[in-house]
């Protein structure tokens, strides 16, 4: 604001530099106080006679005038823009690999033997067979007959009648009437105004690079696990001895002793990870800053009102008296006798022997010798040495380069106009009464004297 106050000033002073030998109100229209004429300021000798001859002239006078004056300037405005910003950073990648490592394994392998083994064993045979068996039974037999009732009922008998009523009706009669009623209303004018607005924006580039990707896929393997051993109890054959009290053959059981049997194998199916490498074409994409300029739309919404007369109706009700006679029925009720017969059924019971011959069964047992050859089975075990490969994970650490947006603030400058008052200077020319001392009349007369005096030195 300084700079600006001091520029018109500089201005005037300038001005007044180049016209100086024109400067005449600084020394009352002389140049300057050494210019006076020598008869002009000579003593007159009687100051009564020269105060008489003074006399009034007229010379012009620059003024400088401060004129006010309004003048367009541009200024630098920054707007605060936020934007997304591509931003490339490294992650950690942890990937699993897998190497094969050999064991050795010493597992038991089992056979299964058998021996035949042979017995006498007595087996019943059951038979049913039946007899007949006669018997009496009572079996009771009904009949239903029927006897004539007479009875005695009474019948109501209705009868409607009528007479006369007389009632006083108010019949409403509606009317309906208008007046005007003056209502103010709002109504909504729109305005869309557009103004400029600058933006930045991101527009993708897609490249495309090769990358290994470790992968792999699951294969099912096959294996056969031994089965627990088990201890169990099992019986030697017996034998069969005569035993002279009963004077037949007796069997007698073998010994019972423990053996330790293996259970079957049982096979396992399990999934192993078969890992490879495989070349996969990525890509990746980058963005790009672009600036555009679009038109933003914007509405200015103004009510403005307006006066409507309508007619609103209203109902006016007046009420006429009317007489109306209707007929009221009612109902007359008389009782009728009546004599009416009905069937009333009964039953009656008798009884009736009856033979029945009916098959009842019964069952007999008979024991049958008879040799039974079976197979005993038996395990023998043996152990041998198998080398096996596991695969032991392990994870390998890589990084991978990712592009994330990123919000960052720039700014962002524009013109705006305002407006700047001043003041300019103007010279304006205008004619000022002076008075002159004249010592005689011919001084007086000449023109040079009234056109520069100076009053100052006159006087002093």
């Amino acid at each position: 604001m300084n700079n600006r106050m001091l520029i018109p000033v500089l201005s005037a002073l300038l001005w007044v530099a180049s016209t100086g030998g024109e400067a005449k109100a600084g020394y009352c229209g002389a140049a300057s106080y050494t210019c006076c004429p020598t008869q002009t300021c000579a003593p007159s000798g009687d100051y009564c006679q020269a105060k008489s001859c003074n006399r009034s002239c007229y010379q012009t006078v620059q003024e400088i005038v401060w004129d006010k004056k309004e003048y367009t300037c541009c200024k630098t405005v920054y707007d605060t823009v936020c934007e997304q910003v591509p931003v490339t950073c490294k992650k950690n990648v942890y990937e699993t690999h897998y190497r094969d490592e050999c064991y050795e394994v010493c597992r038991p392998v089992y056979k299964t033997c058998y021996r035949d083994v042979t017995c006498k064993v007595r087996k019943p045979v059951y038979k049913t067979c039946y007899r007949d068996v006669t018997c009496t039974v009572r079996k009771p037999v009904y009949k239903t007959c029927y006897r004539d009732v007479c009875y005695t009922t009474c019948k109501p008998v209705y009868q409607t009648c009528y007479r006369e009523y007389t009632y006083t009706v108010c019949k409403p009669i509606c009317e309906t009437k208008y007046r005007d009623v003056c209502c103010t209303t709002y109504k909504t004018e729109t305005k869309t105004c557009y103004r400029d607005v600058c933006y930045t924006t991101c527009k993708p580039v897609t490249e495309y690079k090769d990358v290994e990707v470790c992968c792999g896929e699951w294969k099912t393997e096959t294996v056969q696990c031994p089965g627990p051993v088990v201890e169990r109890c099992v019986r030697e054959p017996g034998t069969w001895e005569w035993d002279p009290e009963s004077c037949c053959c007796v069997y007698k059981p073998g010994c019972c002793k423990t053996v330790k049997t293996q259970c079957p194998p049982t096979t396992v199916c399990r999934r192993v990870w078969v890992p490879k490498i495989v070349k996969q074409r990525v890509s990746c994409t980058r963005w790009v800053q672009e600036v555009k300029q679009c038109k933003v739309p914007y509405t200015v919404c103004r009510r403005v009102p307006v006066t409507t007369v309508k007619q609103v109706p209203y109902t006016c009700v007046r009420y006429e008296r009317e007489c109306k006679t209707r007929k009221v029925p009612y109902t007359v009720c008389h009782m009728v006798r009546e004599t009416k017969t009905k069937r009333v059924p009964y039953q009656v019971c008798s009884w009736v022997d009856e033979c029945l011959t009916k098959k009842v069964p019964y069952t007999t047992c008979t024991m049958v010798e008879e040799c039974v050859t079976k197979k005993v089975p038996y395990t023998t075990c043996s152990y041998e040495r198998k080398t096996c490969t596991r695969k032991i994970p392990y994870t390998v650490c890589k990084q991978v380069c990712e592009i994330k947006m990123v919000t960052r603030t720039r700014c962002v400058p524009r013109k705006v106009q305002y407006k700047v008052s001043c003041c300019v200077p103007r010279v304006v020319c205008k004619k000022v009464p002076v008075q002159a001392c004249c010592p005689t009349e011919s001084a007086c007369d000449k023109p040079q004297t009234c056109e520069r005096p100076n009053p100052l030195k006159c006087e002093g």
